[in-house]
């Protein structure tokens, strides 16, 4: 008997799964566990194995498709089977090519293929709690809203998906100019924007849509976290000291100062502002990939090492793909650190719903003025914070900056609090 291959649900927070790549084609054999599919969501990529051993008798979504958890992807079992029943709720109108099978084993376009859109109960509106939160902060009406979820459900990016169209006027291109002939024998790379890559620019765009964002520069006196940096490279190796880098020290304090001022530790959800006691501090980690937020977990409590040692090990994730969805929801907080490339100072974009996120810029040399009036020069690191000014001030984004300047200056003595 066929059965289908479902897309799994990877953390309580992914509604949908991108197909990156068909591992086997239709007609294939294949084995249980063996892989058959790579997917991917905005925070990692994943193996789909076979739950049987049998033939790979149709693909329901190309590469490409943005498919809903727990929705069937694939069949398996004897070639010449009956496989209707599995293919779940057929395509609407000018939908995506249909799925490939072994009766039609032409390659599918590598489009994404629309769910079916069914009808919510009489006066019911089906969406998600992600989705009427983002409609409600963004003046969306839900009625009459075609969901693009499993039964038709109404899910984030649909809300998104709206916001956008509402406000992004239709741009044409500019007319050629004169003389630039010459240009049309230029090679030109084209990359197509999917996976991840889309994912992320929608959510920066939803991010600048839905916000009001404010970003204030300062910086601090970067002498300790320099000679302590110099002590720790220095150490005995017993100790656990050697790979503390300068961006532990700075998220470190960051997790410490947030304690103080819990308005910047905070979701903006609708109409609520949920400020946290506890920190659940994300960073931003480059990949090949592109831009990964992981995040760690109860950080105003853990020691220095701890934090170093977390953000080692989730970097590696992040970077081998081995990281969980889990491992980067939840976040309260984020520092994004841009020092090592000689940027002093930038705006960053808010992670939404999240109401702060923190610059972190190169140590350059900064005038101090002494008691006396004379003027000394000596590393200061750049702080560049950007508020959700909605719903925080900026005075007090301007006290949390002043707080943390003091404690990234005085982290030895910090650490021993």
């Amino acid at each position: 008997m066929a059965i289908p291959v479902i897309m799994p649900r990877q953390g309580q927070s992914v509604e949908t799964c991108i197909i990156v790549s068909w591992k086997k084609r239709v007609g294939d054999p294949v084995k249980t566990g063996e892989v058959i599919c790579e997917v991917e969501t905005d925070k990692a990529t994943f193996e789909v194995e076979s739950p049987a051993e049998g033939t790979l008798l149709a693909i329901f979504h190309p590469e490409g498709s943005d498919v809903p958890v727990l929705t069937p992807i694939a069949a398996i079992g004897a070639p010449g089977e009956n496989i209707d029943a599995l293919r779940g709720p057929a395509p609407v109108a000018g939908a995506a090519p249909a799925p490939q099978t072994a009766a039609a084993t032409a390659p599918a376009a590598h489009a994404p293929q629309a769910p079916t859109v069914l009808s919510a109960p009489a006066g019911k509106i089906m969406a998600s709690p992600r989705a009427k939160a983002l409609a409600a902060s963004k003046g969306v009406s839900l009625v009459g809203l075609r969901g693009t979820g499993p039964g038709g459900r109404i899910i984030e990016r649909d809300i998104a998906a709206v916001a956008a169209d509402a406000v992004t006027p239709s741009v044409g291109l500019p007319p050629t100019p004169p003389g630039a002939g010459a240009l049309a024998t230029e090679e030109v790379r084209e990359v197509k924007v999917i996976g991840i890559r889309k994912l992320i620019s929608d959510r920066m765009l939803a991010s600048l849509q839905t916000t009001a964002q404010l970003t204030m520069h300062a910086s601090a006196d970067a002498r300790v976290l320099l000679d302590l940096r110099k002590k720790f490279k220095e150490s005995p190796e017993a100790l656990g000291l050697r790979g503390i880098t300068i961006n532990d020290m700075v998220l470190f304090a960051v997790a410490r100062s947030l304690t103080r001022h819990i308005d910047l530790n905070a979701l903006y959800v609708g109409d609520t502002l949920r400020q946290h006691a506890s920190v659940h501090l994300g960073f931003a980690v480059d990949t090949p990939r592109g831009l990964m937020v992981p995040v760690i977990r109860n950080a105003h409590g853990l020691s220095l090492r701890e934090i170093s040692h977390e953000a080692a090990r989730l970097i590696a994730g992040c970077r081998e793909g081995g990281i969980t969805p889990d491992e980067m929801a939840g976040g309260t907080f984020t520092v994004t650190n841009l020092g090592s490339f000689g940027v002093q100072g930038f705006t960053p974009v808010l992670n939404a719903p999240q109401v702060g996120i923190l610059g972190i810029g190169a140590i350059t040399p900064g005038p101090v003025i002494a008691s006396n009036g004379s003027v000394s020069f000596v590393p200061q690191i750049g702080l560049s914070l950007t508020i959700n000014h909605q719903v925080v001030d900026g005075a007090p984004g301007a006290r949390f900056l002043q707080t943390l300047a003091v404690n990234i200056a005085q982290c030895d003595l910090l650490l021993a609090r």
